[in-house]
């Protein structure tokens, strides 16, 4: 559960600091080095528009001309090879689909596409949850967090609160929150929005990573991408066989509490720890991308604008 940069990335970030303050010297060495890998990771992705399948979830991404999607492979070489971030962080990420317009250097929202198939999660309870007492509950289990974390040299991560509280869609069984959280002593927050949409047999979730100041665009972009994805006939939320098909151990409350690291109890639906920690990690693993990125874009200057529904060329 750590947000490393790296050393490389460290000194970047520290050179494309001392960049903005002054004149803007030649790229050193080091600095030239990375730009080169960083253009082959670009220059390798096929970015997918359109309506793209998400492989082993039954669902389908309607993405038009107004995001692109990046396959598993390529979604791995981002997050751990460009953004520096540990492997495990791209462990079960099934994409990354970014606005057009836009790449994996700039200062953007992008959004990781997971899956879980725990079944199907009965929204019963979608009315009948204090969601306050859930992100409470989250916060008391912060020094336990920070403690491993201090441990193994990290900064630590402090929940301040909703940045948008759950609200569940029950036509089109989707789910959506949003959580501001401070790592360190980082001025600008980290804003991370959770889109989840029901399934038959599990919940397809779009993870909308970036910063408490982008939180307006965000939130817009956040409220079309709700509709983006959608279950296939057959895999669809109104499919589900009673008696027959797998019933998740666990309804809305346990499903928001999973994802903001609650400690669920059993009137909520008892969650087995595994599924209570492995939305967090990813969360917060990936927290750490915009510091990544912000070095990324520091050496990457004069793009120009690319055509719609394709990513930029680099420079």
């Amino acid at each position: 559960m750590r947000i490393l940069l790296g050393c490389l990335a460290a000194a970047m970030l520290l050179a494309g600091a001392a960049r903005a303050a002054g004149p803007q010297p030649a790229l050193t060495p080091a600095e030239q080095a990375e730009v080169a890998r960083i253009r082959a990771i670009y220059a390798a992705l096929k970015p997918q528009t359109g309506d793209v399948p998400v492989a082993g979830t039954g669902a389908t991404l309607h993405l038009g001309k107004d995001y692109y999607f990046v396959d598993p492979a390529e979604s791995r070489k981002i997050l751990v090879d460009a953004w520096h971030n540990p492997p495990e962080a791209a462990d079960g990420v099934l994409g990354l689909v970014f606005p057009a317009g836009k790449d994996f250097t700039d200062r953007t929202w992008s959004a990781v596409i997971t899956y879980s198939d725990e079944g199907y999660v009965s929204d019963d309870d979608a009315n009948k949850t204090d969601y306050n007492a859930l992100i409470q509950q989250a916060r008391d289990a912060e020094p336990g967090i920070n403690a491993r974390r201090k441990a193994e040299g990290v900064e630590e991560m402090h929940l301040i609160g909703w940045a948008q509280p759950p609200y569940y869609d029950k036509p089109h069984h989707t789910l959506i929150w949003a959580r501001e959280i401070r790592f360190g002593d980082q001025s600008d927050h980290t804003l991370n929005y959770d889109l989840r949409a029901l399934g038959r047999r599990g919940v397809l979730s779009m993870n909308i990573l970036s910063a408490m100041s982008d939180l307006a665009e965000v939130r817009r972009a956040a409220a079309k991408l709700q509709n983006v994805g959608t279950f296939d006939p057959g895999a669809r939320y109104a499919d589900y066989k009673a008696g027959t098909d797998k019933k998740a151990e666990y309804g809305i409350a346990g499903l928001v509490a999973a994802g903001i690291g609650a400690v669920v109890v059993k009137k909520l639906g008892l969650l087995a720890i595994g599924l209570v920690f492995v939305k967090k990690f990813i969360a917060l693993i990936l927290a750490g991308f915009a510091g990544a990125a912000a070095w990324l874009r520091r050496l990457f200057t004069g793009k120009k604008g690319p055509p719609a529904g394709a990513p930029p060329a680099l420079p």
